[in-house]
């Protein structure tokens, strides 16, 4: 039998369900990767992520080659280039593992019926999460609506089921080679309409497992302090492989719980705090896959403070906000690391992200679409579930009360302003004590900090004290209408 394995965003050989059923089944496999171009030509992402995704796949290719397989791809309407291939190739099967956003469940639908009708058999999943929403619900079966909830439950069900990790499948290099691709090689950046870029985060499953290593040795240990710290390489960073697939949750938490079982440094606090960040993402998975308006809008309409009209100060603001130029240091280092990176830190994004709604009082879907366009780690799930918690548009309701202080944030988790220094140079002359807020510096500090705030640095944009105020102020007269 021949059967198409059609890779998505599971990147890897080890630990992936539809290669290792197709294994067992087919005497041929054939890898396939299909470049969506509706999707690319669309720029939903960025270029980080679309050149992470290049290097994630060149590695997966030479996995493949090493054991004697071409990983085929093609560029086009993915339903239509699955057919296409289906055909030209006579498979007897296509297998892929499933992915929870509503475009991609709608093509998914679309592809297996005309499959089916085409006499292929079609067998699917569970990869991207290890739990999938209808294995974690309620009492009464209803999807949950707060984290806590679902977390209890999520465990209940690991503790029930325990999934394993797959091995690279033994038989993977016994199957028979399939046609060679048109082209030699695979596209790159230039040729799919995307900038080439220098890549901050090394990609692939090899570097994925790598990392993953490293960081169980070391950040692991003091991660549930460290992890606030972005001046630190205290956090995994392991979220572009989790968003590609190079790195499955199930082989990431084992890794983490066998560190613990292991005894020696490693606390049960900081092993679970790191779990919490995974169980994170698969509630707003959980959430997006339950509740697939939450990808056009909010979760629940709430009575929040209306978000400033379009127009010349509005855009003035919001460019402010997304060149790094807002005149609050942490903000801006945090906007000036995903633009240089592709990644930001977890705690600045929510910083970051509470100054554009809250204090610019600026929508939080501009936001949103403003990190899918820069972060190499675009997920919907979780950047929509996360701009939504900031937003107080959630599952989690706080109508409209989750305001960071950018300056008091700054103060307790960049105290020396070292995470500051590094992605604002202008500042890299400040004393720590007016690091976090340079506009309170008299004339003479600023001559000796060799930055004048106006020209060197800008002015805070908006007063902290008074935007908040006017914030709460708004939101009040909402819930009195």
């Amino acid at each position: 039998m021949r059967g198409i394995v059609w890779y998505r965003r599971d990147l890897r050989i080890a630990d992936h369900p539809a290669l290792s059923a197709a294994c067992k089944g087919w005497s041929e496999v054939i890898p396939l990767f299909v470049f969506d171009e509706p999707l690319l030509h669309s720029h939903v992402f960025g270029s980080a992520c679309v050149n992470f995704m290049l290097g994630c796949l060149q590695d997966l290719a030479s996995s493949l080659s090493d054991r004697g397989l071409t990983l085929q791809w093609r560029r086009g309407e993915p339903v239509e280039e699955v057919l296409r291939a289906a055909r030209e190739w006579k498979v007897d099967a296509v297998y892929w593992n499933r992915d929870y956003e509503p475009r991609a469940i709608e093509r998914d639908r679309i592809i297996a019926q005309r499959l089916g009708q085409a006499g292929v058999v079609v067998r699917t999943f569970k990869d991207h999460v290890v739990f999938e929403a209808d294995e974690v619900r309620g009492a009464t079966g209803e999807p949950l609506q707060r984290y806590s909830a679902y977390r209890a439950r999520w465990w209940t069900k690991w503790h029930a089921t325990t999934p394993a990790v797959l091995p690279v499948p033994t038989a993977l290099a016994e199957k028979v080679a399939a046609p060679r691709p048109v082209s030699s090689h695979l596209p790159t950046a230039p040729e799919l309409g995307y900038d080439p870029v220098a890549l901050r985060f090394e990609p692939g499953e090899r570097n994925a497992l790598k990392r993953l290593r490293w960081f169980v040795q070391g950040p692991l240990h003091s991660y549930a302090t460290n992890r606030n710290l972005p001046a630190n390489d205290g956090c995994s960073q392991l979220s572009p492989h989790f968003r590609f697939g190079t790195l499955s949750p199930r082989k990431g938490i084992h890794t983490a719980l066998n560190a613990l079982a292991k005894g020696g440094r490693v606390s049960r606090p900081d092993v679970l705090t790191w779990v919490d960040e995974l169980i994170w993402r698969e509630f707003f998975h959980q959430v997006l896959a339950s509740f697939p308006h939450v990808a056009e809008g909010p979760f629940r309409n709430v009575a929040v403070a209306p978000s400033r009209e379009s127009g010349p100060v509005r855009d003035s603001l919001f460019q402010a906000w997304c060149h790094g130029q807002t005149g609050y240091p942490i903000v801006d280092a945090g906007i000036r690391q995903l633009n240089q990176t592709g990644w930001m830190h977890n705690r600045v994004r929510m910083v970051v992200a509470s100054f554009l709604i809250k204090d610019l009082r600026i929508d939080w879907q501009s936001g949103e679409r403003y990190f899918m366009q820069h972060l190499i780690d675009a997920d919907v799930a979780a950047n929509n579930g996360n701009w939504q918690w900031c937003a107080s548009t959630g599952t989690d309701a706080m109508r409209g009360y989750r305001i960071f202080n950018p300056a008091l944030q700054s103060k307790k988790f960049d105290p020396d302003g070292a995470y500051i220094r590094r992605y604002v140079p202008e500042l890299a002359h400040v004393s720590a004590k007016h690091i976090h807020e340079p506009h309170l510096m008299t004339a003479d500090e600023q001559e000796r900090a060799r930055c004048r705030i106006g020209d060197d640095y800008p002015l805070p944009v908006v007063d902290h004290q008074h935007a908040r105020q006017e914030y709460l102020n708004l939101g009040k007269q909402e819930v009195m209408r």
